[in-house]
């Protein structure tokens, strides 16, 4: 039996038709071989499993829309069809979705932008600015008839209706999102005010998914403004969370924490006015009774006072001088005669030993005058100056005799 004869090419052709018409839109799962993420923007890549390998493309079109990139070694599930191509004979899965295989293409993007910008520096504690304690212009960015914005006014209503507010209007949701919420967070950052709040209420993943852009990233990092994030729920964290200065679990608890409340202002304004109060009665107090104390000592101390104090206590000095001479006086004159007595009987008596005594003396006197003594014989012995006894010369010593006339200077001869 013979058999027909066919070109390559139309073996090619007739395998790309079959092949093409059976494998329509179906699902594949493997490893990442290789990923190659050219310029043109098309993503060329393959996957394996332990038995064999396929080659995969994905047009720019399908790749702008992806939330992760792939890397080899990630376990993916692609869903497309196979195309040949036939000048060379061979097939490839020409792919129009990607996810992770056992988890949700999101959450794959969310882990890895957020390792990215970690390792950038978005994240880091010390290059984030503090949120003034004082705010008084604020830039809301959100969308202008949103719930969320209604809930931030009133919650500034209620808590501080002094604040200047500038809501400036933005995508939250959309494909269009992520870009319109980066160019309304530059503009807000040219008005001038102490903080920018920028957020939306609650949604699903997909509906939130704009502030986990990195182009929102970038956005608030380079803003010189203090910046708020509030998106969402309290169990929604999004990228924008890390990289703001500070993250709300809501839009209303945004408001709650960074602005005073009204109250508990004019509650501790009214405390410090009553202390205020009661330490200026208390000023005043001590300061009238320490005028008081001084204003009594410049009355003690004033030359007025002085003179007065000191010609009344003259004058009792003088009343006591007074009575103290009156009384001595009165004594004295009482006294007097008895003192007369005893003092002419203490006179007379003086005399009278006076007398005795100067009798003693003119007898004694008499008994040593030299001219009495010569006339029975007297004289003096001197040796050497000093007057002697007899008995102290000695044999050939010479020595002086002499009375009140005359001196003779003498040699002893002989002694008994």
């Amino acid at each position: 039996m013979s058999q027909a004869m066919m070109s390559v090419s139309s073996l090619n052709t007739k395998i790309k038709s079959l092949l093409e018409a059976t494998f329509m839109h179906i699902l594949v799962e493997g490893e990442v071989a290789s990923a190659t993420y050219h310029s043109s923007g098309h993503l060329y890549f393959s996957i394996k499993d332990k038995g064999s390998s396929v080659k995969c493309v994905m047009w720019r079109s399908a790749v702008a829309k992806m939330k992760f990139r792939i890397e080899k070694g990630m376990h993916i599930m692609v869903e497309g069809s196979v195309s040949v191509y036939t000048p060379r004979g061979e097939y490839q899965f020409q792919t129009v979705r990607i996810e992770p295989y056992g988890k949700g293409a999101l959450a794959l993007a969310y882990e890895q932008l957020k390792e990215k910008l970690k390792e950038k520096g978005y994240f880091d504690a010390q290059k984030k600015q503090a949120i003034p304690k004082h705010i008084q212009k604020i830039a809301l960015v959100t969308a202008k008839e949103s719930a969320a914005l209604y809930d931030m006014l009133k919650i500034i209503e209620k808590r501080w209706p002094l604040l200047e507010v500038m809501v400036v209007d933005t995508l939250v949701q959309g494909e269009q999102a992520a870009k319109q919420i980066a160019k309304s967070l530059a503009y807000a950052d040219s008005l001038g005010v102490d903080v920018v709040v920028v957020g939306r209420g609650g949604g699903s993943a997909e509906d939130l998914w704009s502030f986990n852009e990195e182009i929102v990233a970038d956005a608030i990092f380079m803003m010189r403004t203090p910046v708020v994030s509030a998106v969402g729920h309290e169990v929604d964290v999004m990228i924008s969370d890390h990289v703001a200065d500070l993250r709300a679990p809501t839009p209303s608890a945004a408001m709650e924490m960074i602005l005073p409340d009204v109250q508990e202002i004019h509650y501790t304004l009214s405390e410090i006015s009553e202390r205020f109060s009661y330490t200026i009665r208390q000023k005043l107090q001590y300061s009238v009774r320490d005028l008081k104390h001084v204003e009594e000592i410049l009355l003690r101390s004033s030359p007025s006072r002085l003179l007065v104090e000191t010609a009344n206590e003259f004058k009792r000095l003088q009343e006591e001088f007074k009575r103290v001479v009156a009384y001595k006086l009165e004594q004295f004159s009482f006294n007097i005669p008895t003192l007369l007595k005893n003092y002419s009987q203490s006179v007379a008596l003086t005399l009278q030993q006076k007398e005795q005594h100067l009798g003693y003396l003119h007898k004694k006197l008499s008994m040593s005058d030299p001219k009495l003594q010569q006339r029975k014989g007297w004289g003096q012995v001197s040796l050497e100056g000093k007057t002697v006894e007899l008995n102290i010369i000695e044999v050939d010593q010479k020595f002086i005799l002499e009375d009140t006339s005359v001196r003779i200077e003498a040699v002893c001869l002989h002694k008994t």
